[in-house]
């Protein structure tokens, strides 16, 4: 055997084997998979390459080239040259765009040792072949059919024989030759056009039907004329009762030689459909991350006491949900993704109380007091990195269960990656360039293409996952009029930093992307407002947004009539017995609207407060299980005529006292529809103030995105695991000093304990490595490769090339040593 034949691969491990540790490296941070656990040598890696798990994952993140590259050499002879597998590409005409892009492919195929093997022998990875090769139950996205060989492997040799004879062929005298004939003449570009140039229309027809795929058709026991003419040529080959197959050869030379019917070397472009400003884009988005934040303020302040009760299953209820979406003035869905962004951010979770329920978390009080452009800054880089998929919510799981809002079920490991990939589109294009929402789709799954369709007919999951982040990204002013903002783009590392002295430790700490996000937002946000305008019908006009402390105190003093550019709030006796409630004084309300409004105070806004104010804690509620009292005996005298109080069930204890059978807040909200303004009253007889930010869960960290497989590996690990990996194979391979018979199969060897005592010392003197056979204390054998550096003891002190570190042996644990070959 020639030198040049002997360094010819002859598997996968032998190829790899041949690999340098940067090429193996590259391997293993391609196919994370394969690095969990570290093989122990090649031969392990390159069988666990070859499994079909990690195959299909291999292969589904190709992009469509590639994966039109492995699905042509999957219909070629194995092994294929470049050559054949240019042409299958490329076509007998050519195509200067697979010229450029084919060898890009090859080595993307080769780096993830989906094939190996020199151009002149590619082998494409058997279980991958399996996969991509066309079978009746699987037909290849080429439209292929099998060869003549496969076609016609349960054909009687006679009938053969008469096919060869009638395509214009000489008889042989066994069917493999026939067979091999016939392949020859279809694979024969000149011959093949003398043998259609005779062929009747109708047969060239239903030649054209099949030749893209599918290439199986229907036949009758008595086939029409023309269709007997393409039978006895073997043009269609019958692989079934009633069925007949185009065979691959024939489908190639009606194709020009091409596998696919339209190659895409080059991905589509995402070319820009609108053109703003990049001030507009920037304004535009600012504007939406504000109302963003807004809109968590106002969930969260929705839930501040207590929200909805968790499932049993888990989760948010249907009925739950709509009366958020109503709160929030927004669809359902709307109200889903905001609850499950506050979720992602650790602003919200579960009480955990025997009575669960969801409420804010601490943090959400500690993310209230930083600046508007920081809280936007951890929203981002939640919805950016989170692997929960509001989008889903309202579907069913692959057990027919509904997906509910914080429920289980909604992670898609794929999430991240898709948001990241369609932002970093958006900002391939200049500033202030907004694309179609389909040219991105279209690269992405030029990127990722469908291999198979979805089951339901819907889109599919990559897909649906790009369209919800488009749509999220304009929700959280990522994306301003469908192109990314200066924020947005700095989000994604794609932006310089602004000046490092202007950032507070906490946004640094956030990450340099969202620090720089949060930089560039900051100046583009309104400045709070230190006041309101009051107005005489009872209304408060807020121009813009408010300071927090007067927002805060306004919306207890005030309820929110509509929201937009202004904000306009109302006060009506119930808002203001509310701000009394909470502990304020009618002077303390005063006081407040004369110092924030930039109008003057309107007299019925005076009065009303005055009003409620007098009535106000004239009525005392307590626990009797709940009773009223009152200085004025009129008043207990008024009510217990009133007939609509006859609910309450109230009786007199005392001239200044009543009591009831209900609970005090039955009580309280009995009297006030009533028209009266009562106070509750602690046990010691003190007015019992009310506050509404009380309710809190216990200290919850944000839910951990759900990765996609292994996560990828570090250099310190790929360095580490190519070094391991090294010097397991070499204790796998190194040869044996002759004599001396190698193990095989795994044997380890054996020699007496003289001989191995004797060989240890010999090689501590030499400090050449030797081959050990080891069995631990678990009675697991291993074979290792070791230079030893002492023997004293009964024990033997080593460097194991195996481990990459100096270990000590007993030396009754080894099986037996054997010297290396000089080579």
């Amino acid at each position: 055997m020639s030198p040049e034949a002997s360094s010819v691969p002859r598997s996968l491990a032998e190829a790899l084997r041949a690999r340098d540790d940067a090429s193996l490296a590259a391997l293993l941070r391609d196919r994370p998979d394969l690095v969990a656990p570290v093989p122990t040598d090649l031969t392990q890696l390159a069988t666990r390459a070859g499994t079909r798990a990690s195959v299909l994952r291999a292969l589904e993140h190709l992009d469509r080239f590639t994966l039109q590259t492995a699905q042509a050499l999957a219909v070629a002879p194995d092994p294929a040259t470049y050559d054949t597998l240019h042409e299958l590409l490329a076509g007998d005409d050519g195509d200067p765009a697979v010229d450029e892009a084919l060898p890009g492919a090859v080595a993307t195929l080769r780096r993830q040792a989906l094939i190996w093997g020199d151009d002149d022998r590619l082998h494409l990875v058997r279980t991958a072949r399996e996969l991509l090769a066309p079978s009746p139950q699987h037909p290849s996205p080429t439209g292929l059919g099998p060869t003549v060989r496969e076609a016609t492997s349960g054909m009687s040799p006679g009938r053969v024989q008469q096919i060869v004879n009638t395509a214009g062929l000489p008889s042989t005298h066994d069917p493999v030759s026939a067979v091999t004939a016939l392949t020859g003449l279809f694979a024969d570009r000149k011959r093949m056009d003398a043998l259609l140039a005779g062929a009747p229309e109708a047969a060239r027809e239903v030649l054209t039907r099949l030749m893209w795929g599918p290439p199986y058709g229907q036949v009758t026991a008595d086939p029409a004329t023309h269709l007997r003419w393409l039978l006895d040529r073997g043009l269609l080959l019958p692989t079934a009762p009633g069925t007949v197959v185009l065979p691959r050869e024939v489908a190639l030379h009606l194709r020009g030689g091409r596998a696919h019917r339209v190659p895409e070397p080059v991905p589509p472009a995402v070319e820009p459909a609108v053109a703003h400003a990049p001030q507009i884009v920037d304004a535009t988005g600012a504007g939406q991350a504000y109302t963003a934040l807004a809109t968590v303020e106002d969930l969260l302040k929705h839930w501040d006491q207590g929200g909805p009760a968790v499932l049993r299953a888990g989760g948010l209820s249907v009925r739950d949900l709509k009366r958020t979406a109503v709160a929030l003035d927004a669809p359902e869905p709307l109200a889903a993704f905001w609850i499950e962004l506050a979720y992602a951010a650790g602003l919200l979770a579960s009480d955990g109380a025997a009575d669960e329920r969801y409420a804010p978390t601490p943090a959400y009080d500690t993310w209230l007091e930083r600046p508007v452009a920081e809280r936007w800054g951890r929203l981002a880089a939640a919805w950016l990195a989170a692997t929960r998929t509001a989008g889903l919510i309202g579907g069913r799981d692959i057990k027919d269960r509904a997906l509910s809002t914080l429920g289980p079920g909604l992670d898609r490991s794929a999430a991240p990656e898709v948001r990241h990939r369609v932002l970093t589109l958006l900002a391939g294009l200049p500033a202030g360039v907004a694309p179609a929402p389909e040219a991105v789709l279209s690269r992405l799954t030029w990127e990722r293409p469908l291999r198979t369709p979805q089951r339901d007919g819907t889109e599919d999951l990559r897909i649906r996952l790009a369209r919800w982040a488009l749509s999220e990204a304009e929700l959280l002013g990522v994306t301003g009029r469908g192109a990314l903002s200066s924020h947005g783009r700095a989000l994604l590392g794609a932006a310089p930093d602004p000046d490092p002295d202007s950032l507070s430790p906490e946004r640094s700490s956030a990450g340099p992307s969202t620090a720089t996000a949060v930089g560039l937002l900051a100046p583009l946000l309104p400045e709070p407002l230190d006041h309101v305008l009051l107005q005489a019908d009872l209304t408060a006009v807020a121009p813009g947004p408010l300071l927090r402390p007067l927002a805060e105190t306004l919306g207890v003093l005030a309820d929110v009539e509509s929201k937009g550019g202004a904000t306009v709030y109302r006060f009506t006796p119930a808002s203001v017995r509310r701000a009394l409630d909470a502990g304020q004084t009618a002077a303390d309300l005063h006081a407040f609207l004369a110092q924030h409004s930039r109008t003057p105070v309107p007299q019925p806004l005076t009065y009303l407060i005055d009003d409620v104010a007098r009535r106000h804690g004239h009525l005392r509620v307590g626990v009797a299980s709940a009773y009223v009292r009152c200085d004025d005996d009129a008043v207990l005298n008024e009510i217990i005529a009133d007939k609509r109080a006859a609910a309450l069930r109230l009786r007199r204890l005392a001239p200044t006292v009543l009591a009831a059978p209900c609970d005090p807040a039955t009580l309280l909200e009995g009297l006030r529809a009533l028209g009266y303004a009562p106070a509750a009253e602690s046990a010691q007889g003190d007015v019992l103030i009310v506050r509404s930010d009380t309710h809190r869960t216990p200290p919850r960290t944000a839910p951990e995105p759900v990765p996609e497989g292994p996560p990828p590996a570090d250099t310190v690990l790929l360095t580490a695991a190519v070094r391991a990996i090294r010097a397991g194979d070499l204790a796998a391979t190194a040869p044996l000093k002759a004599p001396g018979p190698a193990p095989t199969g795994g044997d380890l060897p054996r020699t007496s304990a003289a001989d191995t005592l004797a060989t240890m010392q010999a090689a501590v003197m030499t400090g050449e490595a030797v081959w050990i056979g080891y069995v631990n204390a678990d009675g697991a054998a291993s074979q290792r490769v070791v230079a030893p550096i002492r023997v004293e003891g009964g024990f033997v002190t080593a460097y194991d090339h195996t481990a990459d570190e100096v270990r000590t042996y007993p030396l009754h644990r080894i099986t037996g040593v054997a010297e290396l070959a000089e080579d």
